[in-house]
């Protein structure tokens, strides 16, 4: 099974979830620290949130680089690189930024580094998606999801440890300076030979990865499992902090323990997932993960039931990331494979937006819900909530598709665009 994490395409994933993960923090927390050190007001720290909008808008331009290649490295590797300098550029922009004269240019720079963050992200999708064979899938998404960890330690952790060292405007420019990991990589790697032909006109980017999601058999129940099938750890998360605050924990513990202890915990899960992913497939892996991610809930249960409980924290955050990072790999897996290669970064882009959705939709009434009805059923309602999603795998059989309907540009699907007035 550890075969199949020791070619070269596992080491171009991990290095490219690296670059991917490596800008967020850096309009994020980061930059949080940087503008409350320089004493920039609460108010304006709080609307720096909007800078974060083009990671949930990022399928809106997608269809632009499934359409469009860029004249050097192909479709997938143009836009990675494309991408990749000018986040390089933006980041050292924002570290030549004078805050305290204003935050105007460095939110716009903010606004754009994140922009070229999510795009960065929907080529690295694709990629991926492209160049690993079925029996991949779960290593791959979880060597991603390692890369990805990584690089959010060495833009997060790692820069506000350096910022006690040296100026803000030096750890920017390190931050920049470590995006040639993800050159690099983008430059040695590859080009996908998918063998299938990409959407001939924009109108087609955009129509087609819509109307052939909806034509596919199951179409509607795979978008309904993908929205709700990891609803229950969505729901712990939700509240963890504040079950945790409430609980008596320190600030120390909650950051040592989930932020530490918890990545950590998330990675060897990830990794433990994509291994016996490639022994079981993605049908069984999401069966077995997906009952331990909801089983896990139980040990937050025995939280609330204790108290302040010290080993009974860290055991629940152990488990619950542990097998929060299997299902999270399974689930990784499945949405690549349920992606179209002629248009994988857009039905990628939406795939993984409704996802994003559901954790929004399970995130809204769980501080009501928890107030109602107290913590130690808060958490066993989560576990509940992942009946559903188990229950719609009883429908994956039906949700297969033929070789034909995988590969080249249908006639119905033409039809379809003609009627909508979308020309090849």
């Amino acid at each position: 099974m550890l075969q199949v994490f020791l070619s070269w395409r596992m080491a171009v994933v991990l290095l490219t979830g690296f670059s991917s993960g490596l800008p967020f923090a850096l309009t994020g927390v980061t930059l949080q620290v940087w503008m409350k050190s320089a004493g920039i007001d609460l108010t304006v720290i709080g609307l720096f949130a909007i800078v974060t909008l083009p990671y949930t808008l990022k399928f809106v331009w997608s269809p632009l680089m499934d359409r469009f290649v860029p004249p050097f490295l192909g479709r997938r590797r143009g836009w990675m690189l494309v991408s990749q300098g000018a986040l390089v550029l933006g980041i050292a922009a924002m570290a030549f930024s004078n805050i305290s004269a204003g935050p105007l240019f460095i939110a716009a720079m903010a606004l754009l580094v994140a922009f070229f963050s999510a795009s960065q992200d929907i080529a690295i999708d694709a990629y991926r998606t492209e160049i690993l064979g079925p029996q991949e899938l779960g290593a791959g998404a979880s060597l991603y999801i390692m890369g990805y960890r990584f690089g959010l330690i060495c833009s997060g952790a790692l820069a506000l440890i350096l910022a006690d060292h040296m100026t803000w405007q030096s750890v920017y420019l390190l931050m920049a300076a470590a995006m040639s990991v993800g050159i690099v990589t983008t430059l040695l790697a590859p080009e996908p030979a998918v063998g299938v032909r990409p959407p001939q006109s924009l109108a087609q980017a955009v129509v087609l990865p819509f109307v052939e999601f909806l034509r596919r058999r199951g179409g509607m129940e795979i978008l309904l499992f993908i929205l709700i099938y990891k609803l229950d750890a969505a729901m712990v998360q939700a509240m963890m902090t504040p079950f945790m605050v409430e609980t008596g924990f320190s600030n120390t513990d909650i950051g040592a323990v989930t932020q530490g202890f918890g990545i950590v915990a998330t990675i060897v899960g990830a990794l433990i997932g994509g291994t016996v992913m490639t022994r079981l497939g993605i049908h069984r892996s999401l069966w077995t993960f997906g009952l331990l991610q909801g089983l896990a809930g139980l040990s937050f249960t025995t939280l609330a039931l204790l108290g302040h409980n010290y080993p009974m924290m860290v055991a629940a955050i152990g488990v619950e990331n542990v097998c929060s990072g299997m299902a999270t790999s399974a689930f990784a897996g499945f949405i690549m494979s349920q992606c179209d290669k002629r248009f994988t970064a857009t039905q990628f882009a939406l795939l993984t937006s409704l996802m994003a959705l559901g954790r929004v939709l399970a995130g809204m009434p769980a501080g009501w819900l928890a107030k109602m009805v107290g913590w130690p059923t808060y958490f066993v309602v989560s576990m509940l909530i992942a009946v559903p999603g188990l229950l719609l795998l009883l429908r994956y059989r039906s949700w297969q598709r033929m070789p034909a309907e995988r590969t080249g540009l249908c006639s119905q699907e033409q039809q379809v665009t003609s009627k909508a007035g979308v020309t090849p």
